[in-house]
Order: structure tokens, then C-alpha cells, then sequence
């Protein structure tokens, strides 16, 4: 019996410095989902280069080495539509920088802790499963 090709599944890149947090995201979504959990945004850049197109990017603002804004203004060189699907995860504590920047962007943003409902209703209306 030949073997049935894979349904396609749209692709969710999380960029999170906290491991676990890549981690829970990837088990409540990997149902619907092909996701990616990195914990680097210089990794992220890179991967999203050599193995994109991702559907949704869900960041951490604030990253050591490049912030989720660094990241942000990377993608958006790249004139791609990423950029403005970008949906940041925010513990909250934000510097003047990161103030200024989310009051820059449109962007959606989730508060760390996240319930998981909300993250799901936000990823399922941007980017319904296949």
C-alpha cells in the first residue's frame, strides 16, 4: 500500500530565551502545527533565511544578543509581510526602548505569564490550520 503524502500544516516559528516556554507552545499547538521553538533571535534570523517561509512568528521582546524588536526591524528589511504577523510575548517589564517600539508597531502582544486559550484563539484567527 503506497504511503498517503502528509497533509500540508502551516508553519509557527517561537523565539523565546526561556526553553520551557518553546517548549509548552510547541505541545499546545503541534496538533495543528509544524512548530519551530528557538531560543536565540540571531538563530531565528538565520533559520528564517535558509529554511522559511514561516506562517505566524510568535517572539519574546526581550532577548539577550537581539531583542524581539531587533528581530522585528531585521524582518522588516526583508520586505516581507512576516514582520507585520510577528506576535510578541511580554514579560511585562519594559524598557524605554521597548515602550517606544510597542507603541511603534501594531503588532499583537501576549503577557507572560499567557493563558492558553488566548494563545490559541490569537494563532488559530491569524493563521488557521490547513
Amino acid at each position: 500500500m503506497p504511503e498517503q503524502d502528509a497533509k500540508p500544516r502551516r508553519r509557527i516559528l517561537i523565539i523565546d530565551d526561556e526553553p520551557l516556554i518553546g517548549t509548552v507552545v510547541r505541545r499546545m499547538l503541534a496538533a495543528d502545527y509544524d512548530v519551530t521553538p528557538l531560543t536565540s533571535a540571531v538563530e531565528a534570523l538565520q533559520v528564517l533565511r535558509d529554511k522559511g517561509p514561516f506562517d505566524l512568528v510568535l517572539c519574546d521582546l526581550m532577548m539577550p544578543e537581539m531583542t524581539g524588536m531587533q528581530l522585528y526591524d531585521e524582518i522588516s528589511k526583508a520586505d516581507t509581510p512576516l514582520a507585520d504577523s510577528m506576535v510578541f510575548l511580554t514579560g511585562g517589564a519594559f524598557t524605554s526602548d521597548a515602550r517606544n517600539f510597542l507603541d511603534r508597531v501594531k503588532n499583537e502582544r501576549i503577557e507572560k505569564p499567557f493563558d492558553s486559550a488566548r494563545l490559541r484563539s490569537i494563532v488559530y484567527a491569524r493563521v488557521p490550520p490547513l
